[in-house]
């Protein structure tokens, strides 16, 4: 039995971070069996949630995650290698640049921090929050995307929105009919710029594409149909 990782609900997600979604969707599209438990960062090989233990071996990181999964079931079988390749090069848009852009809108907006991440830290030591929202705030210089302006970021975040809405058109999916690895990640991030939880120029842009809010409407009735009756 492989046990799942995660935050737990919160911020009106089935979980805050973008990659336990992702990962959880990927179990659910496998078909694998799996139970959920809350674990923090600190309890993680690499630092990171998600992780999985199955049955006594302990995988971080989505992605090896998902290499992991795909050792039963492959999630592209319906794409050709061009199209494989257009995925992965639109989750690395995902993962290595957007969701820079939503870590920038949750932590470093005041109103958003002080609503949300500051109370991943209820109950620590006075100081611990603080410390760690300066973290964040280096990771983000240290990445690059911290270095610019908040209308800088919105610029470059709309861009990547924009690229992602057209090439989803009006298809369903990201490369089709049919959800792919890939659309995990896209539901994962697409969601959590989405919560009406906070407020941020990165939902506004994200709300201005109507077949992103439609596909995050899908993929929740889809994976995740008994969150949703609870948040309606």
């Amino acid at each position: 039995m492989i046990t799942l990782f995660g935050f737990g609900p919160a911020f009106g997600l089935p979980d805050p971070s973008p990659f336990v979604m992702k990962t959880e969707v990927q179990l659910k599209m496998a078909g694998l069996a799996y139970k959920w438990e809350r674990g923090g960062p600190q309890a993680s090989p690499k630092g990171k949630i998600p992780f999985i233990d199955d049955d006594g071996l302990v995988i971080a990181d989505s992605t090896f995650i998902r290499a992991h999964i795909e050792k039963c079931f492959d999630f592209d079988s319906g794409l050709c290698t061009v199209e494989r390749s257009l995925a992965w090069a639109m989750e690395r848009m995902l993962e290595d640049h957007l969701y820079f852009a939503l870590i920038h809108a949750r932590w470093m907006d005041d109103a958003n921090w002080a609503k949300g991440p500051i109370h991943f830290f209820d109950g620590a030591p006075e100081g611990v929050a603080v410390a760690a929202r300066e973290r964040v705030r280096t990771m983000l210089y240290g990445q690059g995307l911290g270095r610019h302006s908040d209308a800088e970021i919105g610029e470059l975040a709309g861009r990547s929105l924009e690229a992602l809405s057209v090439f989803l058109g009006d298809k369903p999916y990201l490369m089709g009919e049919t959800p792919c690895g890939a659309d995990a990640t896209m539901f994962g991030m697409v969601a959590g710029m989405l919560t009406p939880f906070f407020n941020s120029p990165l939902r506004d842009a994200a709300l201005r594409h109507a077949n992103l809010v439609a596909y995050n409407a899908r993929m929740m009735q889809r994976y995740y149909p008994e969150f949703e009756r609870k948040a309606a």
